[in-house]
């Protein structure tokens, strides 16, 4: 091989690793940004032996009195808890609900007495399941902000979280396989 054929051929190799670098710096960038939006969808607040992972609400037309709230409980302690109330400065009060279908009629009704959290166990507050009603709602949640609210749990006491608010037909990255 002469000279210039070598010069060429190490030219031609430098352009194509110049280009593999590029195409590996983008795939990096690509990943963190893909991290990045993971940790600002997904966020998770502590109490006790209580995880709460990932509080969000939809956001709601103008007019609306109630909107939802959904997250998942999960209990690394050995003992149950129980969950008690809930407060937030975007409504008037909220309560803790479940959803069901019976003989093919869709009912809602409050629940009672608190939503027990096993032991070594989670529990999905989800559409369709448990979950929280925001009743009389001071003003619309709106996509992409988020609320402040207080769970009281029995034995691990109080936790401030914050909702994310979802766009209105959103499922907040919740399959209704994990549902309860």
């Amino acid at each position: 091989m002469s000279h210039s054929s070598s010069m060429a051929a190490r030219n031609m190799f430098g352009r194509f690793l110049s280009r593999f670098q590029h195409l590996g710096a983008f795939a990096l960038a690509l990943a963190l940004a893909f991290v990045g939006v993971h940790s600002v969808t997904a966020h998770e607040f502590k109490v006790g032996d209580l995880e709460i992972e990932h509080p969000w609400s939809r956001a709601t037309p103008v007019g609306a009195k109630v909107a939802g709230g959904y997250f998942t409980i999960i209990n690394k302690g050995s003992s149950p808890d129980r969950l008690l109330s809930i407060s937030s400065d975007v409504s008037e009060k909220a309560e803790l609900h479940q959803m069901g279908v019976k003989d093919g009629v869709m009912t809602m009704r409050p629940v009672e007495g608190g939503l027990d959290i096993p032991a070594g166990g989670k529990v999905a507050l989800a559409p369709g399941s448990y979950h929280l009603m925001f009743i009389g709602l001071k003003r619309q949640p709106k996509q992409g902000e988020k609320f402040a609210a207080t769970l009281t749990f029995e034995k691990a006491g109080t936790v401030n979280v914050e909702f994310a608010v979802e766009g209105m037909g959103e499922t907040g990255g919740m399959d209704m396989d994990h549902a309860n």
